[in-house]
């Protein structure tokens, strides 16, 4: 791997982000660049965290839990600063815990069960993570999230029944439909809960989310090149 190209791609990445943030008229720092870094070891993430990056996001809790401590490390011994991690693919219930320890922010929360796993450990741990919730825009059967007619009553339970600090929405458009009306729909119902985060945009639609008002994007092969397999731990 050619990690030189990666933080080139990267500084690419930030200036087409600030770029598209400017042409619909916002502010090239409202919108988070969320470095997706699944499948990469610590080797390829490095040179980016050098660069500069300090948002990154991750699917597994396990394949995190097995790089991340030691470059957070790293980049503490380095100058003192840390790393935002954000775990945006899905959570198992009896992950929750790991989740909690290890994470800066759940983009995941799509059932009542994970829901109310995650507010009992925050509660143990003493943290309390920011959390958003993840919205099925497509009602794809096969996908993760909640339906967009239940976003806005989801949003209420997790906060009044579960007291999670949810802040905003995240959605993974179908992949052959237009993404402009899952992002719109996406926008309308954060608009709709007061939430003020829309995760949505990845590598192949980011422009068009930021277009559409998203505030993070998630960003992976734009970065670090097309993923090597994933080969679990042990």
């Amino acid at each position: 791997m050619n990690v030189s190209a990666s933080v080139e791609r990267w500084k690419n990445l930030r200036s087409t982000i600030a770029q598209a943030a400017r042409d619909a008229g916002r502010q090239p720092q409202a919108v988070e660049l969320v470095a997706v870094s699944k499948v990469f070891g610590p080797e390829a993430i490095w040179p980016v965290i050098d660069g500069g990056q300090r948002v990154f996001g991750e699917n597994r809790v396990q394949e995190a839990a097995g790089k991340w401590p030691q470059l957070r490390e790293r980049l503490s011994a380095y100058n003192g600063e840390q790393v935002t991690l954000h775990l945006i693919g899905p959570l198992q219930s009896n992950k929750a815990r790991d989740a909690v320890a290890l994470f800066d922010r759940i983009e995941t929360v799509d059932r009542e069960k994970i829901a109310g796993a995650l507010s009992n450990e925050m509660h143990k741990q003493g943290r309390q993570l920011p959390c958003l919730v993840q919205v099925n825009t497509g009602d794809e059967p096969q996908k993760a999230g909640v339906s967009p007619d239940e976003a806005t009553r989801f949003v209420e339970r997790c906060k009044l029944d579960h007291g999670l600090a949810v802040d905003g929405l995240m959605c993974i458009p179908p992949a052959a439909e237009d993404p402009a009306n899952h992002f719109d729909l996406l926008a309308r119902l954060a608009e709709e809960s007061g939430l003020p985060i829309r995760s949505m945009g990845m590598s192949g639609d980011f422009t068009v989310a930021i277009a559409h008002g998203a505030t993070h994007v998630r960003l992976g092969s734009a970065i670090f090149g097309d993923r090597p397999p994933y080969k679990p731990a042990g």
